[in-house]
């Protein structure tokens, strides 16, 4: 187990009630909300803590992760949903603390969570999308090896103008070929 949920300098665990905090921060940020999904009312912890706890428990595969550092710094969240494992398809979001931006963590969490997906829940295709505005995000899957699948225009309002999804798809066969145990990319 401890294959799926350690990486070189990330340790991936349940989200617990004490992780409030760290969500609560992100909702605060407005690039972060926008890059994940959009800037919403402003929430109190005791919100916050009602909907960590309620989505914390793992429904037909879909799950959140915490992402520690070695020192137990909380470096951000990766979860999974809109599960298929009849089609064995699934889709992930994956936020970063603006402190950790730019040093290699996002891209640790979206392999550890692939390799788990594909070689222990058998799915066999993985569709991330970003907004066209989060350059950020593109260029991590660009560099993950996903191949760009599309892009629907205009399909999110923010900040006063309307942008593009961009969407992505890695095979469980292309990840294999370039992160099979021990290869990093």
């Amino acid at each position: 187990m401890k294959r799926y949920w350690q990486t070189p300098r990330l340790h991936l665990r349940a989200v617990e009630e004490k992780d409030a905090e760290a969500f609560r921060g992100w909702g605060q940020d407005e690039e972060i909300c926008r890059n994940v999904d959009m800037v919403r009312y402003p929430q109190s912890l005791e919100q916050v803590k009602m909907w960590l706890l309620a989505a914390a428990h793992p429904k037909n595969d879909a799950f959140r992760w915490i992402a520690e550092d070695q020192a137990q710094n909380v470096v951000g969240t990766i979860d999974t949903f809109a599960c298929d494992s009849r089609n064995g398809t699934f889709k992930y979001g994956i936020t970063v603390s603006r402190e950790h931006w730019g040093q290699g963590y996002g891209k640790e969490m979206v392999i550890a969570i692939l390799r788990y997906y594909f070689f222990e829940l058998g799915y066999q295709k993985v569709t991330p999308h970003v907004y066209s505005y989060n350059e950020r995000s593109i260029r991590l899957h660009e560099k993950l090896g996903f191949q760009r699948e599309g892009q629907l225009r205009s399909m999110v309002y923010s900040n006063g103008k309307y942008y593009d999804e961009v969407h992505f798809g890695m095979h469980r066969d292309e990840f294999a070929a370039r992160y099979a145990e021990g290869k990093q990319g």
